[in-house]
């Protein structure tokens, strides 16, 4: 399931067979769903028996605290408590109170981009990775993580850790595969003591300071020292909210900026007409405001367009906790046992001709609000970059926000054109859990005369 051959496979193989397929994954059985409106069954209508993410079981609290405390991992009313708790840290108001942070890493990223640009191609996906690192640490410990200027950087380094594949890891869910009964016996650690105890350390000095210098700022960390205060609060709580936020916050949104600067340095004429919007949308100091930079309808264009052919997850895998019965097609329905697995190919589904006229093209204005924008596809199920339903990605409007404005401070200063050092077409890293590039995305950066 790891290759971006495996997923058009997928789709190719077993589109012709139906709406729910019966598949191995190894020696696991599980059910593909492969039509949108049961996909949005699976994560809407009936939510509540399919809840459940997959990898739930292969983690406990002894094994992993920090990840076990994910909001991913959790189950049940767990999940629906802990979200609660940092949901209120995602309004609006606190997007635009967290603005300034992301524009003060946005400057440093062009002094960074201005030093490098001259001697050859920047590779994108990791200058995209020094960027979020640096808004997300700001955001949620106060610190600056020194991506751009500190060789090695050790939240940069700690994040790469926490992310890397891991070769244990890898080999526990090959035996899970091989033997699915394991899954209940074997319990995985995603994140390593060191891991673990540098972000912890990292979130009690980020609180102590702020206890004993009276420091007031609207932030995440903010609102966990409030969520604390309430609901006491251990340190681990504390730091496994950090790290949720940070890899929430990191990878996935570094991942979508590459993405998106890659399509638009392969489409020259995207990438003009987006400079446009942005130019005329600047103040005259060259900055833009929060409130200008959401109201930019190409901008959405561009970067859902990059979404949908370069998801975050190829697959979401959700587990059936009551027997529940899918409508196949008309009056036939289908029951899916408690217990089973059950996949839903995004990836598949964003390059199905089906739903998306010529899906292998960059065409941002398919997404144009004139047409319905994003709306009509999500009401159809098949525009899934951030899931659906009541576990839809929490931290979705702050990582589109952090995106937008390094794309701002991107094509607003330069051209970006693909370099020779990229492969193509890309090839995805089969060792990852995430659709990340193999071999990384170079760009050549060239200054646009003012």
């Amino acid at each position: 399931w790891l290759t971006n051959r495996a997923y058009a496979v997928t789709h190719s193989k077993y589109r012709s067979k139906g709406n729910v397929i019966g598949v191995f994954n190894g020696r696991q059985p599980a059910v593909l769903v492969m039509k949108p409106e049961l996909i949005k069954d699976v994560l809407i209508k009936n939510f509540k028996q399919f809840q459940d993410n997959e990898f739930a079981d292969s983690i406990s609290k002894d094994s992993d605290p920090i990840f076990a405390r994910n909001p991913f991992m959790l189950k049940g009313e767990e999940w629906k408590e802990k979200r609660a708790e940092v949901t209120p840290a995602f309004t609006a108001s606190r997007m635009k109170a967290l603005f300034p942070f992301v524009e003060d890493v946005s400057n440093r990223m062009k002094q960074y981009i201005a030093q490098h640009t001259t001697k050859g191609p920047i590779e994108t996906r990791e200058l995209c990775a020094k960027y979020t690192t640096d808004v997300v640490s700001s955001c949620i410990f106060a610190a600056d993580a020194q991506s751009f200027t500190k060789e090695k950087a050790e939240i940069r380094e700690m994040g790469r850790k926490l992310l890397e594949p891991n070769f244990q890891i890898v080999v526990m869910f090959l035996l899970i595969g091989l033997i699915p009964a394991l899954k209940k016996l074997i319990k995985i650690s995603f994140v390593s003591k060191e891991i673990e105890q540098f972000f912890t350390d990292l979130m009690e000095k980020a609180v102590a300071y702020r206890e004993q210098n009276n420091v007031k700022r609207v932030d995440y960390l903010d609102h966990l020292m409030a969520l604390r205060a309430k609901k006491q609060l251990s340190s681990l709580d504390m730091a496994a909210h950090g790290v949720t936020f940070f890899i929430d916050g990191f990878e996935t949104s570094s991942l979508a900026m590459c993405f998106t600067l890659y399509e638009l340095a392969r489409n020259p004429d995207c990438q003009e007409t987006l400079r446009n919007e942005l130019m005329a949308a600047r103040n005259e100091d060259g900055s833009i405001d929060y409130d200008a930079l959401l109201e930019l309808p190409y901008l959405d264009q561009v970067l859902y367009e990059a979404l949908r052919i370069w998801p975050p997850a190829a697959f979401l895998s959700k587990v059936c906790t009551v027997p529940t019965e899918l409508e196949v097609t008309d009056g036939q329905k289908v029951l899916i046992e408690r217990g089973l697995p059950v996949m839903l190919p995004v990836w598949a589904v964003h390059r199905d001709k089906e739903y998306y006229e010529e899906p292998e093209r960059f065409n941002p204005d398919r997404f144009s609000p004139a047409t319905g924008g994003t709306k009509v596809y999500r009401e159809k199920g098949c525009f899934l970059p951030f899931g659906d339903g009541p576990r839809q990605c929490l931290g979705m409007r702050f990582a589109l926000m952090q995106v937008k404005r390094g794309l701002f401070e991107v094509i607003t200063k330069y051209e970006v054109s693909v370099n020779s050092k990229s492969k193509q077409p890309i090839q995805l890293d089969p060792k990852t859990f995430i659709v990340c590039p193999l071999g990384g995305i170079w760009l050549d950066y060239k200054p646009i005369e003012a």
